[in-house]
């Protein structure tokens, strides 16, 4: 399995089992998302820290999570952050818009 989903109530843990956030994989990431939107999940943590390099549509699957979070009254972080990964997010400015953090343990305390 690409991502792997663990929920606890209204919090899911979305764990990429990818080296690589592409086109092959990202819509499989986005339907992962909706479906969780669906459930009425709303505070969704992202762990990337299996992942190396990720593309824009990979972005764009990282955007829709914060904006179903955001939409619903939710938080959304993401963690785990290879230097790659981390490098391009700092690039497309989404650091300013999306909250990092450093793994899921300091994700879970700020929500």
């Amino acid at each position: 399995m690409d991502f792997i989903v663990s929920k606890n109530n209204d919090i899911a843990i979305v764990t990429t089992n990818v080296g690589k956030l592409n086109t092959t994989n990202s819509s499989s990431l986005k339907s992962e998302l909706v479906l969780l939107g669906k459930e009425n999940i709303n505070k969704i943590v992202i762990d990337m820290s299996s992942t190396k390099y990720c593309d824009s549509s990979g972005l764009s699957a990282i955007l829709i999570a914060n904006r179903l979070c955001k939409d619903n009254g939710g938080k959304f972080f993401l963690c785990g952050l290879m230097p790659n990964v981390q490098k391009l997010i700092e690039i497309a400015q989404l650091d300013r818009v999306l909250n990092i953090t450093v793994n899921k343990e300091d994700a879970l305390a700020k929500i």
